[in-house]
């Protein structure tokens, strides 16, 4: 399975381009981030998770992190090239197999690249709703991300979710497949900052 994470970086990169300065401080869905640490994170990520595609040596070594005090000055430039680059790479049929490596853990191919528009979505709608922007993700990305966050809120994926997602909050199992996906990934579709 290949999913062009294009429309997704792009919706990302348009959230990322219309923070202001005085944003920044703001509380987010992730709990403890503020919107600059997240924009670090999505900056690190997109990184990381090219070269996961790209299946680099460093790729194992590369791990992102989230520190507003990191943020680099030219953040609403330098992320959106990131994200297309990322955007680029995954393009590439060869990147969704075989193994490789993101965030310091061996993986498949697959499930890097699942991840990768998983926390692009994810962190797009984190940061569109900390500033009061618009954010919808396309049909792709919206099933593809379901189907992940559900499949890790299954008994026994405790461990795994660890770190990467909060306790489930429940949502309608007739709410928007979106909805789900960010209940799912212990996030409040309703959240306000």
């Amino acid at each position: 399975m290949t999913i062009d994470l294009t429309p997704t970086t792009r919706a990302v990169a348009a959230v990322v381009t219309g923070i202001g300065d005085d944003q920044l401080d703001r509380s987010t869905p992730c709990t403890g981030m503020t919107v600059a640490a997240l924009l670090d994170h999505l900056h690190g990520l997109a990184h990381a998770f090219r070269l996961a595609a790209e299946k680099a040596p460093e790729a194992l070594e590369t791990a992102p992190r989230a520190d507003a005090a990191h943020l680099e000055p030219d953040w609403r430039t330098a992320i959106p090239a990131r994200l297309d680059a990322l955007a680029d790479a995954w393009r590439d049929p060869s990147a969704w197999t075989g193994m490789t490596a993101a965030g310091g853990i061996e993986l498949p191919g697959e499930v890097a690249g699942t991840v990768a528009l998983d926390e692009l979505v994810l962190h797009g709608w984190d940061l569109a709703v900390a500033t009061g922007q618009d954010f919808t993700p396309d049909d792709d990305a919206v099933g593809a991300v379901l189907g992940f966050t559900e499949s890790m809120s299954a008994p026994g994926q405790e461990a795994s979710r660890e770190g990467l997602f909060g306790p489930v909050v429940p949502v309608p199992e007739d709410a928007p497949a979106f909805d789900r996906a960010l209940g799912f990934s212990g996030r409040d579709p309703q959240w306000k900052p």
